[in-house]
């Protein structure tokens, strides 16, 4: 039975009508495009499809399309336009936190939440803040320090 639902999505009122125990992120992809949410594991144990639902990180593979009825999700997409977003994703890049890129939006949208929440953090409140995300090609070694980095340009 299809339902309609009406939520925001990086900043513009959505709506389709769907069943609303579809995965949140197979809308997401297939319906409004937001290929930057990646499917990895389907169990919540990856991150590669982390999203900021109503401003906290979740993971979308978990989570039925009817809970984001009238929320505010914003996607990779959404993240990388905004200020704090632009300077993470230059942060990464000048710091060679990048190198498959499966994860990065992922790992991206757990320094923004992580930053959000707090905008000077240690190395350990780094590492626990990114320990839901998988990296297997870069290693967490610079993504820690491009997050260091993000912070230190925020100052």
């Amino acid at each position: 039975m299809e339902t309609k639902i009406s939520f925001t999505l990086n900043g513009k009122k959505v709506s389709l009508s769907t069943d609303p125990l579809r995965r949140l992120l197979d809308v997401l992809r297939e319906d409004f495009g937001c290929t930057g949410v990646k499917e990895g594991c389907s169990e919540g144990e990856c991150g590669a499809c982390s999203v900021m639902f109503n401003n906290k990180m979740v993971t979308p593979c978990l989570i039925p399309v009817g809970a984001a009825n009238g929320q505010d999700i914003m996607t990779i997409e959404g993240v990388s336009k905004t200020e704090l977003g632009q300077r993470i994703v230059q942060a990464f890049a000048d710091g060679g936190a990048v190198q498959c890129g499966y994860c990065i939006p992922g790992m991206v949208i757990a320094a923004y939440n992580l930053l959000l929440e707090n905008p000077n953090p240690s190395e350990e409140e780094i590492r626990l803040g990114i320990s839901g995300n998988i990296c297997r090609c870069t290693g967490y070694d610079l993504i820690v320090e491009s997050i260091k980095l993000a912070a230190k340009r925020g100052r």
